[in-house]
């Protein structure tokens, strides 16, 4: 396979902050296996930088071979040479777009899916002053009937009063991405956000506190869906007893494969699935979009939180997804992006 990386660097329409950091600019790195096409979006909570593991992609690029089909066994490969999951996750969406352009079929029918069933998306409003969040709020409400609130910060339950009154028959989620302390202020402020109507929340203590999300669980008056506490398909079993739910990320567990084990490991325990994403442009939040109708709930707006997405994929009408028809992902150029780029960081091999 001929294959192309690059680091191409990208913008949020507002900065984007959540209780632990705030992200001004997105370096995501892409590659093409022929004519598939992937994409890796750093963690650094969990220690995957692209600064870091940008090093290793000619070792990973060793372990592909010439035939795509062989999936299974070159993301075992590839796993033996990397513990990045985002280089695992580039090379397993551009190996699946791959073999999707080659079969002529989008990615959701070779999973066997119907994109009809796919669910409406969340719309994300992240940390900022209070009248910033509402005024972001209302208008997003205009196109988002479902909104997702990050919480962690200094002001939350004045937050969520503000957007209540201003939006009160709008559809509320909020995540927390641990920024709470321990299980009695959650539980606070879980007690008044269910007063406010909320659905459910999302990951309110840190994964590190496993004995007080125990506790949240046993009381909470809402559903607690839980996202930085887990990665891949074996943390499931690990968390029974502390959440109603999980969110299942391709940049957390290494790609479709993977997430798509994850998603049938919570089935398996009972557990509700969330799919979302991390600041990610069009090729793999379509990536994601495309195993959608498997799960209860979607936060698949990333690319839309970005002012220069190089390229077009899935849509969010009202919220809903809209899955491309086209072979593979069904992802595209921008017309005003070059192939590959010329200005980032460019290999060719």
């Amino acid at each position: 396979m001929k294959v192309h990386y690059q680091i191409r660097e990208m913008h949020p329409v507002v900065p984007f902050r959540i209780s632990r950091e705030t992200k001004t600019v997105v370096r995501n790195l892409f590659l093409e296996l022929d004519e598939g096409i992937g994409e890796a979006s750093p963690c650094p909570y969990f220690g995957d930088t692209l600064d870091t593991r940008f090093g290793e992609m000619a070792d990973v690029i060793s372990q592909l071979g010439d035939e795509p089909f062989e999936i299974e066994e070159i993301m075992r490969r590839v796993s033996r040479i990397t513990s990045s999951r985002v280089l695992r996750a580039a090379v397993d969406i551009a190996l699946h777009d791959l073999i999707g352009k080659k079969l002529g079929k989008p990615l959701y029918l070779l999973f066997g899916l119907n994109r009809k069933r796919a669910p409406q998306s969340t719309f994300t409003i992240g940390i900022d002053k209070t009248e910033t969040m509402v005024e972001q709020a209302v208008k997003a409400a205009k196109q988002f009937p479902l909104l997702k609130i990050k919480l962690g910060g200094p002001d939350d339950l004045n937050v969520m009063r503000k957007m209540r009154e201003a939006l009160p028959k709008h559809t509320f989620r909020v995540d927390a991405n641990g920024g709470w302390h321990d299980a009695k202020e959650a539980l606070k402020y879980i007690d008044a956000l269910a007063e406010l109507n909320i659905e459910f929340v999302e990951q309110p203590l840190p994964p590190t506190a496993a004995e007080d999300l125990k506790k949240v669980f046993q009381k909470s008056k809402l559903p607690i869906i839980l996202d930085e506490s887990v990665r891949e398909s074996s943390d499931v079993p690990k968390v029974i007893g502390q959440c109603h739910g999980i969110n299942i990320k391709l940049m957390k567990c290494g790609g479709i494969r993977e997430a798509l084990r994850t998603i049938h490991t919570a089935r398996a325990h009972g557990l509700q699935v969330m799919l979302g994403c991390m600041l990610e442009s069009s090729v793999a939040v379509t990536a994601a979009a495309h195993i959608s109708p498997l799960v209860d709930y979607a936060d698949l707006d990333g690319a839309i939180l970005l002012a220069d997405d190089p390229y077009i994929g899935m849509k969010l009408e009202h919220g809903w997804i809209r899955l491309p028809d086209a072979p593979g992902l069904g992802v595209h150029l921008r017309s005003n992006q070059n192939h590959m780029g010329v200005k980032s960081d460019v290999k060719v091999i």
